[in-house]
């Protein structure tokens, strides 16, 4: 079964597209202020939905401001393309996010991260595209190779730096999350969302893990409190809402916000 002690919380994945950067710093502090609980970008080198060669910014070094520009909530990609990247890398520059975020001592990093899907990433930026099996076995080993380099770092993490996975494919992604994930992530709703619980603990239960901690995420956009209820019923904890400028809504962020107050009284 889901960790369902745990309180609910807020994500909003801010697009780091068609916008200029300061548009994206003043979406930062106004939704810390209004007290989401996690941020979010995405790990892509091109716009995803409209112009497809409008404004764009990368992942990782927006990161590191958004780092020292928040005092509170956690933040990191919705996910991360362990493609583009060294695994050792990664693991190094997740613990430097750690760090830079610390201001009461403890880091507020979440290292989301996934095995890419986005060809035009890989043709345009020279990364071999491969198959969704080839990227999914990187993956599993690139996550074996990144915790062991947060056990050599000098300095280490300051915390346990939680690690979400994002996918559904029940005999290789719910697989690497059983093994790796502190947070699931996915779009399933209703019986499938079940369904895929029960295979992430079957795996658990057969590699040796207990996956009882995990925590459920899901996601807002374009879904009402009633489908909200329900994923929250089956167990989801945390749930994101993709939230695009540069007219940014933020009355629908606010509408989340009250919703996840009521549920954590």
């Amino acid at each position: 079964m889901p960790l369902l002690d745990t309180p609910v919380r807020l994500g909003v994945q801010l697009q780091p597209q068609h916008l200029t950067y300061p548009q994206i710093r003043d979406a930062v502090l106004r939704l810390e202020d209004m007290g989401v609980d996690i941020l979010f970008n995405w790990d892509h080198f091109f716009p995803l939905y409209g112009d497809r060669d409008g404004l764009h910014f990368e992942a990782w070094t927006m990161l590191g401001a958004w780092a020292e520009q928040t005092e509170r909530v956690e933040f990191g990609c919705l996910v991360n393309c362990h493609s583009y990247r060294g695994a050792d890398l990664q693991a190094d520059m997740a613990r430097t996010l750690d760090h830079i975020s610390a201001k009461g001592g403890v880091g507020r990093f979440i290292f989301g991260t996934g095995a890419g899907w986005f060809e035009r990433d890989y043709d345009e930026y020279g990364y071999e595209f491969g198959t969704p099996g080839s990227r999914l076995n990187a993956l599993a080993d690139g996550l074996d190779r990144i915790e062991d380099r947060w056990a050599k770092l000098n300095p280490a993490p300051t915390r346990e730096i939680p690690i979400m996975i994002g996918g559904k494919g029940e005999q290789k992604t719910l697989r690497i999350v059983a093994k790796h994930a502190d947070i699931w992530h996915s779009f399933v709703q209703g019986d499938d969302l079940t369904h895929k619980i029960s295979v992430i603990e079957k795996w658990g239960e057969k590699d040796g893990r207990d996956t009882s901690g995990i925590i459920i995420s899901n996601e807002l956009k374009d879904r009402d409190e009633e489908q909200a209820d329900d994923l929250f019923d089956r167990g989801t904890r945390v749930y994101t809402l993709g939230f695009q400028g540069p007219d940014f809504d933020y009355g629908i962020v606010q509408r989340w916000l009250d919703w996840r107050d009521s549920k954590n009284g």
